[in-house]
């Protein structure tokens, strides 16, 4: 594809697997927006993420990499007028993965982010099909913009009566509102719970699915609140930025009203009974019971763990119950000829729990390249 790439959250989890495949599989020039006071400090920290990347192969993509000093947060990103147009002329792809992904942000600081964030984004990306033709906005949202709805869930729905779990679910189904009102060739991705990547394990954010499992390892639960037959629905980000590069780049011209494309294990999602089991086996500890939220209730505190980690699991536990079942024939149809596939997450549970046990759940880093390179 002819034209730049710009790329926002370039130094997040998934951002910085977006960046290693826009570099290791096409020759585009890349440019990436970075949170940062000053040029040089914007440099830097493209700098840092290179190394954490590839290692001594760094230096192979460095020259191919702007790094542009914005604020997501700013009018305009905080860019100067010359710097605006000039990204606008060169950008043929847009892709705008910075986010808050707090479940626990006010929903005032999380609008300003997800929403606001977004809405600044995405007058760039109408800038640049004013000024240059942009080819594809890509809008990273998530599944779980859902929220507490029950039953199927298409991939081209959005507003379905559904309430929320958290400010993250709520501003992200705000933003992908926002850029559905606007007339821009989007592919929106929705993925569900992200984890390490199912080669090497490697992980860089330890969230979600982290915190449960390390709960585990500890022997901090005795029993959860949750259906045993409920899915866990949870990819790895080797299989998110395989799609969403794939799909960034196809290219084929967007459908009328964009697309959107779940990015999900759908069928092969885990069930939470099985993964507990798995986990328990893992680390040696007894599982914990699974039941239902009135039986929890109902059990004294000190059968179950101290307040503290209960208080800290509590925006959690909800996940265990997601009663929303995420069709994703569309994505397969796109996918699946091009060779991607997501994987169940019993595949590579181990592996991703040995990376979590040796870097001391994120702890001690371990950059990709060295694990990787293992």
């Amino acid at each position: 594809m002819s034209g730049d790439l710009l790329l926002t959250g370039s130094t997040g989890f998934v951002g910085m697997e977006l960046l290693a495949r826009a570099l290791e599989r096409t020759d585009r020039r890349v440019t990436a927006l970075v949170r940062a006071a000053s040029a040089d400090a914007a440099r830097a920290r493209i700098d840092g993420v290179l190394d954490d990347l590839f290692g001594t192969r760094a230096r192979e993509y460095r020259q191919r990499v702007r790094a542009v000093a914005g604020d997501l947060l700013a009018p305009g990103l905080g860019l100067d007028g010359r710097t605006r147009d000039e990204l606008a002329e060169r950008t043929t792809t847009l892709v705008h993965s910075a986010a808050s992904v707090s479940f626990t942000l006010p929903l005032a600081q999380a609008r300003a982010v997800n929403v606001e964030g977004t809405r600044h984004v995405v007058e760039l990306a109408e800038h640049a099909a004013r000024r240059g033709g942009l080819d594809c906005y890509g809008h990273i949202s998530t599944a779980y913009v859902a929220g507490d709805h029950s039953g199927r869930f298409d991939e081209r729905a959005l507003d379905v009566g559904q309430d929320f779990r958290n400010s993250y679910e709520q501003t992200k189904f705000e933003a992908e509102r926002l850029v559905r009102e606007r007339e821009l060739p989007a592919r929106i991705l929705r993925p569900s719970i992200i984890v390490g990547d199912r080669h090497s394990g490697w992980t860089a954010a330890f969230n979600v699915l982290y915190w449960p499992l390390r709960a585990l390892s500890r022997g901090l639960f005795s029993a959860i609140p949750a259906d045993p037959a409920s899915p866990v629905d949870a990819v790895s980000v080797d299989y998110v930025a395989d799609a969403v590069h794939t799909l960034v780049h196809d290219p084929a011209p967007v459908a009328e009203g964009g697309e959107t494309y779940h990015l999900i294990a759908g069928r092969k999602a885990a069930r939470l009974g099985d993964l507990c089991a798995a986990a328990s086996r893992y680390f040696g500890r007894p599982g914990p019971q699974v039941l239902a939220p009135e039986q929890f209730a109902a059990l004294p505190a000190t059968s179950v763990a101290a307040d503290s980690v209960l208080e800290t699991g509590r925006i959690y536990f909800p996940y265990f119950m997601v009663a929303s079942e995420f069709s994703d024939e569309l994505t397969r149809a796109r996918l699946e000829p091009a060779g991607i596939r997501v994987s169940p997450l019993s595949d590579y549970l181990e592996r991703l729990l040995d990376f979590a046990t040796r870097s001391r759940w994120g702890k001690l880093r371990i950059a990709r390249a060295q694990a990787l390179a293992v």
